[in-house]
């Protein structure tokens, strides 16, 4: 009887020691899995007092690393939205049949200009699923200087953006840092040419 229980003593001892190891794992895990946005932290905390008048719609959330969308850039060459790492990056899902996503363009191109280029850029990706030389057409009959045309006729773009946070139609805007952490979403338009955006976008630029 005697070794009967120490056996079982030895067997809940051991089982014991392997819940403690595997908690111990998942723990070291899903602290490896946080750390990489450690740091967009300071900055999330930076933009919430700017989160104010003509961008007061964007939320800013904790940050942790953006979906690594794909893309293509004019001409058919594969883009990753991992390709600007080291820059602040304003991501724009748009269509032509939007008419807010039109209205908005002008100043999306404005604030791409009114910014240091090796610091920050606007990537405004184009969701249209016919015509592609539609929204080539508008973007130069609007005039635009400072944006790159960015396509996505699958629409695969809007769809992993909306499986990583709350997203709900077009236009939808996310602000990437230059670590690649996601620091804000915003649905619908917004004034992107405005002070109130200058100096939310400025507050996350690399230091």
């Amino acid at each position: 009887m005697k070794t009967n229980k120490a056996r079982r003593l030895t067997i809940l001892a051991l089982a014991g020691m392997g819940i403690l190891a595997a908690a111990g794992f998942y723990a070291t895990r899903g602290a490896s899995g946080n750390s990489a946005c450690v740091a967009a932290r300071q900055t999330a905390e930076r933009l919430k007092p700017l989160a104010i008048g003509e961008v007061a719609a964007m939320q800013i959330v904790d940050p942790a690393p953006a979906p690594n969308l794909v893309f293509f850039a004019d001409g058919g060459t594969a883009r990753k939205l991992t390709d600007f790492k080291g820059k602040t990056v304003l991501v724009n899902i748009w269509a032509t049949w939007c008419i807010p996503c039109r209205q908005e363009m002008p100043a999306l191109d404005k604030l791409a200009g009114d910014l240091d280029p090796s610091k920050f850029e606007v990537v405004p990706i184009n969701v249209d699923q016919r015509n592609p030389d539609k929204p080539r057409a508008f973007l130069q009959e609007i005039g635009v200087k400072h944006l790159d045309y960015f396509y996505d006729q699958s629409v695969n773009v809007f769809q992993d953006l909306k499986a990583s946070t709350k997203v709900e139609g077009l236009p939808v805007s996310m602000l990437i840092g230059a670590d690649g952490c996601a620091l804000g979403v915003i649905n619908g338009p917004a004034d992107w040419a405005s002070q109130d955006a200058t100096l939310l976008v400025k507050a996350a630029l690399p230091r």
